[in-house]
């Protein structure tokens, strides 16, 4: 066998409108959980570490450039969507004197596994064939192209499924439409496709027939191939993704007392011994470390949970909790919240854009916003840092050891010191010094004998 040139190079099909969703949005563009059906397929074929990476890009191209205009990757237009093999010839003045392979994904088959494409390759470059393609066996191939095959899982024929005889059709070996391509081969072939079936479309299938060697490579999990057309198929391969992530941290040691009531995005990262109870859905860049308890009904976005903390019926999102901490029910902690060790969060309080220190208490009804707490601090039921003056916000400071009491109201720019006591109902509108008891309330005044006057009177 000759030896072959290493070097491969990926194309992603991006081009379609996708009608059957129903939407102004290019289907490519539709979410996946956190990302694109794109952004999925081209993260996935970086693990190959290609030498070249094109989006084949056509239907409202510009936004899908907008939405891929951070990644390393080029654009090749696509104007009238002909078919996968009219697509695929788009790359011929890109790809000219390319001596290495060409993997072709769909942007909207966002399922495959890096492992899967490595087999791809793999298999490909081992049997030194024209071109591989992966292909599954289904119990229902309704709606898929089959592949006939022969010795050695060789490559007889490709039929499109509308395209399909009686007996083709009663094929089980799909077609998942990826594909490797030894490019010299591909190229010479490209110019010669025809249009000559039923969707006057240009197949890419048809070039396979064209060269002079073609394999299957079947994957395990039939769910890979699984293509998004519309909306019930894009609800499908999300709980299908959701399955796949949940199993494996599951493997890795975390808990999920109800997987079919939580989510959790591929961007989590969870450690062992976490229990993650019911309804309970993590996304962004959420860590969650080993011996917590989230839930149930809790929403966590963007955040980071230390060790052994409990967080039940609240919402965190962008802020930092620390270890052995207790969060909620009913708690709202919200943009670059930091919560020390050990702080307890409680019922019905939200914090925004403030600093707690260890060993704090916000045990019920209070918010915090724009404060920076010091250690050991006890904030009373319903105590306010009133941080908005219609204008500007402002900050609240409050020293180590203070307490707040019941109904307090801070009216920020302002700072509390050590080890102060505020009485209950206080209103302060000037900073306190270290060790005192500050009170600012009216006088209570208690008058015998007096009961409001009737109507008739």
């Amino acid at each position: 066998m000759n030896q072959r040139n290493p070097a491969i190079a990926v194309a992603t099909l991006a081009a379609g409108k996708g009608t059957r969703m129903r939407s102004q949005l290019p289907k490519v563009l539709h979410k996946l959980g956190a990302l694109t059906l794109v952004e999925r397929t081209l993260d996935t074929a970086q693990h190959l570490s290609p030498d070249r990476c094109f989006a084949i890009v056509g239907y409202a191209r510009e936004r899908v450039r907008e939405t891929l205009a951070d990644r390393e990757i080029e654009f090749v237009e696509q104007t009238e969507q002909l078919g996968t093999g009219h697509a695929v010839q788009q790359l011929l003045p890109y790809l000219e004197g390319f001596q290495g392979d060409l993997l072709v994904l769909n942007a909207d088959v966002p399922l495959l596994r890096e492992s899967t494409l490595q087999t791809l390759v793999r298999a490909h470059r081992t049997k030194q064939a024209a071109a591989t393609l992966l292909t599954a066996q289904v119990t229902d191939p309704s709606g898929y192209g089959r592949v006939i095959c022969g010795v050695d899982a060789a490559v007889k024929e490709i039929v499109e499924d509308r395209d399909c005889t009686p007996a083709q059709l009663s094929h089980k070996r799909i077609n998942g439409g990826i594909y490797c391509f030894h490019w010299p081969d591909l190229a010479k072939v490209l110019p010669q496709l025809s249009s000559n079936n039923s969707q006057q479309e240009y197949y890419l299938t048809d070039a396979i027939a064209m060269l002079p060697s073609a394999y299957a490579v079947d994957v395990p999990d039939a769910q890979e191939l699984q293509g998004i057309n519309d909306r019930l198929q894009l609800a499908q391969a999300y709980t299908a993704l959701q399955q796949r992530i949940k199993e494996d941290w599951m493997r890795a040691g975390v808990t999920f007392v109800d997987p079919n009531s939580t989510t959790v995005a591929d961007t989590v990262q969870l450690e062992p011994d976490c229990i993650i109870e019911p309804q309970t859905h993590l996304r962004g860049s959420t860590i969650v470390r080993t011996g917590c308890q989230i839930g149930p009904n809790c929403l966590i976005e963007n955040s980071s949970i230390g060790a052994n903390s409990r967080v039940l019926y609240s919402a965190i999102a962008d802020s930092q909790i620390g270890e052995g901490v207790t969060i909620g029910p009913f708690a709202h902690l919200r943009d670059n919240v930091v919560v020390g060790d050990r702080c307890r969060i409680g019922n019905f309080v939200e914090v925004k854009q403030t600093a707690i220190g260890p060993d704090s208490n916000a045990a019920h009804l209070s918010y915090l916003g724009d404060a920076s707490l010091g250690r050991q601090v006890n904030i009373g039921a319903g105590t306010i840092t009133a941080n908005f003056d219609g204008k500007e916000k402002h900050p609240t400071i409050i020293g180590d050891r203070s307490k707040t009491g019941s109904n307090s109201v801070l009216v920020a720019p302002i700072e509390i010191g050590a080890d102060v006591t505020i009485a209950a109902g206080s209103t302060l509108t000037e900073s306190v010094p270290d060790d005192c008891l500050a009170i600012a309330r009216s006088r209570q005044t208690v008058k015998q004998d007096w009961r409001p006057r009737s109507k008739e009177t």
